[in-house]
Order: structure tokens, then sequence, then C-alpha cells
């Protein structure tokens, strides 16, 4: 243990603590911009230094031990010249019109400069430029880039991925693409991980809320929504709503308000999704001799990417049903336009997903099978429909809920956690059981798969059989997961596989909170909402039963074939090519 002064206020601590720990043990805050615990304490910002007393030098507080005895000063005039200074001279270095940055108002470095009180940069050495490609869904502006090797430390730490390099050092230091390559030529997951712990504006989405716009203003369209599962329990973080206040029926009421002519919930489509992957599930597992095992989830994009880039040899493990955003898309274009009479070509389908890689997913050729176009024209992230709720003027407390549009608004409390790691699993264990067993389990029976840690697994019996099956989120641990089951020393005959740690809920195109990871929080949302629907089944879907009474006739039908699954071999990654 440790004994130590923190301004002037005593504090006890274990034995390789750090002065930022200790500081903030003893209630005591110490601003800091490029520190991620135990991911970034690289101290590269010099932002959290503090003066020791005894020591010519002041020293980070979030990667210097803290002594016993030490005496220290977060604040004192020495630290807060040298703190101002060491701010200004990023400043220098970043492009600061904020009044045009997709981050402003939500940026650590704004809010750091603000409350050092500073006004004006004496120092200029000038931006940093770099020519990038505007249509590929993850974007990097360089001129805002600090340096703080966020995005490198997640990239490689927690996705294990390596995209992001740093390029020399000190005044010359430069983030890039590895090995100086474009983005859209490495193997690149688009999961935007990078994107939610930059503490500023140098990585974003591709912006597509004009394509919307513009889509809404002209008479000639029909503009048809559908929201994603994840996205309702995070879209009022930064609306100045809470949880509870921020229901998915105020949302649906909001877009209403911008001029959507349909909102339906991509949840119908989750529902789908189990009906057929579950199916495809049992067929495959009633003739294991004639499959591969394990048989993979094939819901998440980035996780697809990640599979087709690193272990190529297995994507005809996948399940071959599309995610629930390209299902809808299929339908909206084919069953929905025959419901309504209209003519397919004049819908225009949009998406609203916590997802970056879903930008991707719909510029897949081969997801076009309805035969008017894309399937889905344009997908915007949970940040992109706020930035729309502003601009509309629309102040989402003082709206009314709403109901969805029918039979696409119509979903189970199993597909609503779609959006939490683990959900899929668990939708899909409840409808083979039920399948299997001919009666429903207990709606909580497989409740084993939820949590937060990045692997789990689970051993279920249904009717007789023995189902081993395991849940991972984050690259990191799938790549921990799929090396052991490469080298057999791990089986499973079922695996739900997320690209972003805790699932959908903490995927990257969802609100950025800076240095705090949310996915608990919005995935124990969505859970509560599945416990109090009071549908808790996706085969007991009364709009999906007629879907395939009246349209696809049964699970794995010609007509579902077509417009369901896809060929995971029909598209190509970088080194495939």
């Amino acid at each position: 243990m440790a004994t130590l002064k923190i301004n002037n206020r005593e504090v006890t601590v274990k034995d390789g603590t750090t002065i930022l720990g200790a500081a903030a043990m003893a209630g005591i805050q110490i601003p800091t911009l490029c520190f991620l615990k135990d991911i970034n304490e690289v101290a590269a910002c010099r932002v959290c230094i503090v003066e020791v007393e005894g020591s010519s030098k002041l020293v980070a507080a979030c990667n210097t031990v803290a002594e016993d005895g030490m005496v220290i000063y977060t604040n004192s005039p020495r630290v807060r010249a040298a703190r101002k200074t060491n701010v200004q001279l990023i400043l220098a270095n970043h492009d600061y019109h904020c009044a045009t940055c997709v981050r402003s108002g939500n940026c650590a470095l704004q809010s750091l400069a603000n409350d050092l009180g500073i006004t004006e940069v004496p120092f200029y050495e000038g931006c940093a430029e770099e020519e990038w490609n505007p249509d590929i869904p993850l974007i990097r502006d360089a001129s805002k880039c600090i340096k703080c090797m966020r995005c490198v430390s997640v990239c490689n730490k927690i996705q294990n991925m390596q995209v992001w390099d740093l390029k020399s050092n000190g005044l010359n230091a430069e983030i890039k693409v590895k090995g100086g390559q474009r983005l859209e030529a490495v193997e690149c997951a688009m999961c935007g991980q990078c994107i939610t712990h930059c503490p500023v504006g140098a990585l974003k989405e591709r912006d597509d809320t004009q394509r919307v716009i513009d889509a809404i203003n002209d008479p000639e369209v029909i503009t048809l929504v559908q929201i994603a599962p994840a996205v309702r329990a995070a879209w009022g973080e930064t609306l100045g709503l809470s949880r509870d206040r921020a229901t998915v029926k105020r949302l649906v009421s909001a877009m209403r308000k911008m001029g959507i002519d349909y909102i339906f919930d991509t949840n119908f489509t989750a529902d789908l999704t189990i009906m057929e992957e579950g199916t495809e599930f049992i067929n495959r597992f009633t003739h294991k001799d004639e499959y591969k095992w394990p048989m993979y989830t094939s819901c998440c994009p980035g996780w697809v990417r990640f599979l087709k880039s690193q272990y190529p040899e297995q994507t005809s493990q996948l399940s071959t049903a599309k995610s629930p955003q390209q299902m809808f898309g299929a339908l909206a274009k084919s069953y929905y336009a025959k419901l309504m009479n209209v003519d397919p070509n004049k819908i225009f389908s949009i998406s609203v997903m916590p997802c970056t890689a879903k930008k991707h997913e719909c510029d897949i050729p081969i997801m076009n099978d309805a035969g008017a176009g894309r399937d889905v024209d344009v997908v915007l992230t949970t940040r992109e429909i706020d930035r729309l709720i502003k601009a509309e003027q629309i102040i989402p407390e003082l709206l009314e809920e709403e109901e969805f549009d029918r039979p696409l608004g119509t979903g189970s409390g199993a597909a609503v956690i779609f959006g939490a790691t683990g959900g899929v699993m668990e939708a899909a264990l409840r409808t083979v059981y039920a399948v299997l067993e001919g009666k429903n389990p207990e709606p909580d029976a497989f409740a084993v798969v939820r949590g937060q840690d990045g692997i789990r697994e689970a051993e279920v019996d249904i009717a007789g059989n023995h189902v081993k099956a395991a849940v991972v989120s984050g690259l990191g641990n799938t790549r921990r997961l799929m090396e052991q089951i490469k080298k057999g020393e791990k089986y499973y005959d079922f695996v739900e596989v997320m690209a972003c740690p805790g699932g959908c809920a903490g995927g990257g195109g969802q609100p950025i909170c800076d240095g705090v990871e949310l996915a608990d929080v919005r995935g124990q949302k969505l859970y509560q909402i599945d416990s109090e629907n009071p549908l808790r089944f996706s085969h007991e879907n009364p709009d999906v039963q007629d879907a395939y009474k009246n349209y696809f006739e049964e699970p794995l039908s010609h007509v579902s074939h077509k417009l369901l699954h896809t060929d995971h071999d029909g598209w190509k990654m970088p080194n495939e090519a």
C-alpha cells in the first residue's frame, strides 16, 4: 500500500496505482485527453501532468505510479500554465473550425480548451493534409488528428486488426493506415470503434443525411425507414432524454415530423432472421456429417468482413441468412410494395443503424435481390438520425409516442435483444427449442448467454440433442476464439459473433460519450424491453406468420432463398481480389 497527499488530501492506494487513479479515489479530477484506461496510457497529450513535490519535472498522472510519501499538486500555477501551453500546442496543429465539425459540442479537446480559458492560439505550425476517398463508410480528416494514439490502441488491443499505425515520432508523428495504404485496400472491418474512441472529429462516418433530406422532399419518392433494435436504447443520449423517455415510439414520432412516409421496425426482420437462420441451423444440425462446424451467425457485417479476410476458409460456415437490415430492404421493395400496390422503384429505403459497417453492407451488389435498384438505399447511424432531428428543430421531449406502421412494424422481445451481445443466440435458441420440443421454453430459459464477458459458452439440451454454443463480441476476442476453433481446442455447434464489444449496443454508429463504455447499460435496456413485451418468441410474431402464409410459404423456400439469403462468396475483400 502507498499513502500520499494529493492537493493536501491524504489517500492510501494499492501498490501500482497511478497518480490518476489515486486522484480519482480521492475525488480529485485530473483532465485527460489521450487516456483510455487499460487501452491507451501513453501520455501522448501531456494534459494530465501534475507537480510532484521535490521533482524538477512535471509528470504525467496517467502512467506515473503513486509512491508512498508523495506530495502532489494537480492544479498548481506551474501545472495550469504548462497544461494550457500543451493544449495550445495541440491546437496549433489542429483544424479548430469547431462550428463546422461533426463533434462540435461533444469534443474532448473543445471542452478542455474551454475549461482552460483558451481564447487564442499563439503558436501555428499548420494542419496535416491527406487524400481520402469520400465514398467509403469511414472518413478520416488528418487536419483534425491530434495524434493521441487512441485509434491505434483500440484497433490493436481491442479489435486486433492493426489497421492504423504511427508513422515517425515527435513533431513528425502521423497516424496513417498501415503500410501507407488506402483504407479500402486493407482488411478493415469498418466496425467504427476507432470513431467512437476518437476524442475529436478526426474520424467519422460518411454523412448520408442530405440524401435522406432530398428523398423526403421529392414528391415522386416514397420514403420508408427501418429502425434497428439497438438504436432505441441510445438515440436520446445526445438529445438530453433519459433512457426511459427516449422510447422508440417517440423516435417514430420524430421521424414522422421529418416527413418520412412509412416507419417500420427492423425487429420484424430480426424475427424473420430467426425463422430462416434457426431453420437452417436445425437442418444442418440434423445432418451434421454434411457440414463443417460450427455454424456462425451472419447478422453483423463487420464480423462477416473479418471472417472473409482473416479466416476465409471458414466462410462456408456462415449462415446464408442475410442480416435483418438486408432482409428488410428486400421485403420493402417486394412483399410490402405488393401489399401497397406501389411501384417498388419509387420506394427509397432508409435504415437507421447503430453501425458503420452497415453502410458498406448495403453497397454490396449481390445484396440487391428485389429487382428495384438497391434493396437498402441509404444507411444512417444513430448519430446521423440525431443530427437530423436537431436540424429539423424537433424537440423530442415534447413529442407524444406514435406507433410503427404495419405490418412491418411488429417485432417480438426476442428481436429486440438482437442489439445486445448474446441476443441473437438467445432468440434463436428460443425458437429452435420450440420447433424441436413442440412447445415454447420459458422465455428466459437461455439467459445464460447474456453478459459482457468477451467470450461466453453455453451447453443446452433440446429434445435430446446436446447443443454447444458460444457467444463472442469484439474482434480481438473473436480472433482468440477462432484460433481455438481452428486448432481444435474448442468445438461448438452454433456461434454468435458481433464485431463491436457488447454487440450492437456498443456499435460504431452509436452516440459518443467520451471515455465511457455504455454497451452494458444499453443492453440492459434492451433486455428490459424484451421482458415487458407480451410477444417473446420470433415464431409467434403474427405479421411474420402472415408473411410466410401469403408470400414466402415456409422458411428456406425458393422465395425465401431468393430474397432473404445470400452467397457470402459472391463478393470479395481486398485480400481476396
